[in-house]
């Protein structure tokens, strides 16, 4: 009987993986399955474990939004921003060694782990506008829209850089990220329309 039990949760376990791409062990509580199968399956070579309490089936490569997916699952609650999502929206031939990601003024700062993460205190429409739900190998990210993205980059132009910002912007007009109307949206809610109109003129 235990050995049958056994099989279901490990059957359960490899399927709850493979639905969701990757697993944070506190979600197996939900599903009434014991951690402990958790390092039974990396024993035999079915799970691998990248980061404290997370893990991905061995046969999932690894992909070049390795570092957003860990991210997603860690820190949930957290937007992919500036340059990261720069990068994710082809804005940007730059590719940031660090992980970019909003978090509310309020938030606890969470632990990332192993991961690279600089995390930014947004608030308000500022922290809650312009958001995207991506799936990228079955794991929802968070990240901000191209236009959205501008207008963060120029409201932290001491942080990424001023020439960024505008080639940013530059480039989002050029590849039909966006239009106009959205662009000014998202410049009034992150209050930077001044800084942007005369930029956004030379354009239009």
């Amino acid at each position: 009987m235990k050995q049958m039990n056994y099989r279901s949760k490990t059957d359960q376990l490899v399927a709850l993986v493979k639905e969701n791409g990757l697993l944070r062990a506190r979600d197996l509580g939900a599903a009434g399955i014991p951690t402990v199968y958790l390092r039974r399956l990396c024993q035999r070579g079915l799970l691998t474990q990248v980061a404290r309490g997370l893990y991905r089936p061995v046969q999932a490569a690894a992909t070049e939004y390795q570092m957003m997916l860990e991210c997603a699952k860690l820190v949930p609650h957290g937007t992919i921003c500036l340059l990261s999502a720069l990068a994710f929206h082809d804005l940007t031939t730059q590719l940031p060694p660090e992980l970019w990601v909003a978090i509310g003024a309020k938030n606890w700062r969470p632990k990332a782990g192993h991961l690279p993460v600089r995390f930014l205190r947004f608030s308000g429409m500022a922290l809650t506008e312009g958001v995207e739900i991506h799936t990228i190998n079955k794991v929802s990210v968070r990240v901000y829209c191209p236009a959205k993205t501008v207008a963060d980059c120029f409201k932290y132009r001491n942080k990424v850089g001023l020439e960024v910002a505008i080639q940013a912007l530059r480039d989002c007009w050029r590849n039909r990220k966006a239009t106009a109307d959205e662009l000014w949206r998202y410049a009034k809610i992150c209050r930077v329309a001044n800084v942007m109109r005369p930029y956004m003129e030379s354009l239009v």
